[in-house]
């Protein structure tokens, strides 16, 4: 089939090999399994390619082209270990395509008013925490983060150095005594939970690894910062949601809140360093007010 990959993804990821050869990638993957193709998502994600289709019997499903890099063999392992419960169902495909069962990608969590949003995603999550399969080939908390601290020490420059060094501390206490490890999303917020026919919410979008659930959290704790930011008790507000978040789900308040710094910094530097100073700025801001 001929079409433009989606323009946000391009400029995601730049007008490379993979998304040149998106057609003819799409095109193959769907006569491997007998697909009719319907449209492709747009405006779609940052980091792959979804196209609605239909299976050969009729029944809706979606259609999701992983670029190498981004590890599909991992997002596979995760959503089959799953199976269904609290994820999007694998249904099969192959290589660096995967065949899910169709969500409705219009309504998220994020949609919601906020206190509800909080409560539908925490008890999607709290699902997905699970052992790990044995013999599993996903890194650890430690090994991800371990990249990250890397690449923020050469982004210091576009954060406070205390905040930076705050950081950075955070994370080695907290790995000095990890509590638990459990297969974990790994990129788990509002927007990577639709809703699903079979169940009301369902997570999409895992980058799984296996660690501790106040890492899972982090990034859940920082959605909507723009709207804590332009609140007048915008720092009191994110202290509370870092808060309530633990107590939902029983997870230690200190163990959050030092997760929710070392992401939030990490993400805010990243942003800066890649020109998208305005989302960067607003992730500092919000991990300064921890």
């Amino acid at each position: 089939m001929g079409f433009e990959p989606p323009q946000r993804l391009v400029r995601a990821l730049g007008d490379n090999d993979w998304t040149g050869r998106l057609p003819k990638l799409v095109e193959d993957a769907a006569a491997r399994d007998g697909l009719e193709v319907e449209r492709v998502m747009v405006p779609g994600g940052r980091s792959s390619l979804v196209v609605l289709v239909r299976r050969p019997d009729g029944t809706p499903a979606a259609l999701k082209l992983v670029p190498p890099f981004a590890a599909p063999e991992l997002e596979r392992a995760a959503l089959a270990h799953w199976n269904g419960f609290g994820a999007v169902r694998l249904l099969g495909g192959s290589e660096g395509a995967l065949l899910l069962e169709r969500l409705h990608p219009e309504l998220s969590v994020r949609s919601l008013p906020e206190a509800k949003a909080l409560l539908e995603a925490a008890g999607t999550v709290r699902r997905l925490w699970v052992e790990p399969p044995s013999g599993h080939a996903f890194e650890t908390v430690a090994e991800r983060t371990a990249a990250q601290v890397s690449a923020l020490s050469g982004r210091a420059g576009t954060a406070p150095q205390a905040l930076v060094e705050e950081a950075l501390a955070a994370r080695d206490e907290l790995l000095a005594h990890s509590p638990e490890s459990l297969l974990l999303h790994g990129n788990f917020r509002q927007s990577k939970v639709l809703a699903g026919d079979r169940a009301p919410w369902l997570a999409i979008g895992p980058e799984p690894l296996v660690g501790e659930r106040a890492y899972d959290l982090a990034r859940l704790a920082r959605d909507r910062v723009e709207d804590l930011v332009a609140a007048t008790s915008g720092a009191s507000a994110a202290r509370r949601r870092v808060n309530r978040l633990a107590d939902s789900l029983d997870v230690d308040r200190d163990r959050l809140r030092g997760w929710t710094l070392f992401r939030a910094v990490e993400s805010g530097t990243r942003a800066i360093a890649a020109g998208r100073h305005a989302e960067g700025e607003l992730s500092l801001e919000f991990a300064g007010w921890l």
